[in-house]
């Protein structure tokens, strides 16, 4: 991509005034009607890189279109399209994942995964959906239980020909097509279950953002000085129109690590009064929990 070309070590986030612009838009384009994957990860991208800026977010998308563009005919049914995008984005482009990727921060932000072409599976996957989208396919995201996956046709169809059939991508691997069984391994792997059809399901962009954002947020826990990050991937997704309670009790816990010892406490306290009238006992935990985060102020 020939946008933002910074090599990042450790990225510095924006000031608290572009910070705050950025944040307006992500709820802004979360609750719109259509809601933009592309646009909600650069923006993801944004809140962790302060040198992404509007051009660096334009050249991504401009990326996306000229992958699109690149691919050299039209496939027909979902086989053709999966084996297409494989040749070209995995083969011809490089787009894979490593083990190494899970230990970056950029391998979960959209325009450094277009920059390395390496990511994690549900980054990898996004820019397989835009590419895809863009070229005229129908495709989405399938949330496999610890490895996200594209698909391509109707989900839950017969594979009866070869426009009737639901095909499995994992762009991870490089876009190799998946069978059955292959799929099966990789839930039981992750699990320890055999797959179910419900796994099939396409993914709603909203969801696929959260799951990004909780992979950022796995990916700070496992490095406690990297608590910043951890706040405001829980910042964002309680932007989004539907999230888990527990965020709020989540972001109060790292506020208190943070030293907002007042903040985190009155934080604590809310988000008791919500667990309050289905689980008193958990309620009183967190008020505990609140008062030892208010002593800590003497």
């Amino acid at each position: 991509m020939k946008g933002h070309e910074a090599v990042m070590g450790r990225p510095h986030p924006p000031g608290p005034e572009r910070s705050a612009a950025w944040r307006r838009r992500f709820a802004d384009e979360a609750r719109a009607e259509r809601p933009d994957l592309a646009t909600l990860c650069l923006l993801i991208g944004a809140e962790a890189d302060g040198t992404l800026d509007e051009a660096g977010m334009d050249a991504a998308q401009i990326e996306l279109d000229r992958l699109a563009g690149q691919l050299p005919f039209r496939p027909g049914g979902p086989r053709a399209w999966a084996t297409a995008l494989a040749e070209h984005l995995g083969a011809h482009c490089g787009f894979r994942g490593t083990a190494g990727d899970y230990q970056r921060l950029e391998s979960s932000l959209l325009h450094e995964v277009l920059r390395r072409r390496r990511g994690l599976p549900i980054l990898l996957s996004v820019v397989w959906m835009e590419v895809a989208r863009r070229a005229g396919a129908h495709v989405y995201g399938v949330a496999l239980p610890g490895h996200f996956v594209v698909g391509f046709g109707r989900q839950g169809a017969s594979p009866s020909t070869d426009f009737d059939e639901q095909v499995l991508a994992d762009p991870f691997d490089g876009g190799r097509v998946l069978t059955g069984p292959d799929a099966e391994l990789l839930v039981a792997g992750a699990t320890g279950a055999p797959l179910d059809p419900s796994m099939l399901t396409p993914a709603d962009p909203l969801d696929v953002v959260l799951r990004i954002l909780n992979n950022i947020r796995a990916w700070a826990a496992a490095r406690p000085e990297r608590g910043d990050v951890a706040l405001w991937a829980v910042d964002l997704s309680l932007l989004l129109p539907s999230h888990p309670a527990r965020l709020r009790y989540d972001r109060a816990q790292l506020l208190v690590q943070h030293g907002d010892f007042l903040t985190g406490a009155t934080e604590l306290d809310a988000y008791a009064d919500i667990v309050a009238p289905v689980d008193e006992p958990t309620a009183d935990r967190v008020r505990q929990q609140a008062r030892a985060a208010r002593a800590m102020l003497n």
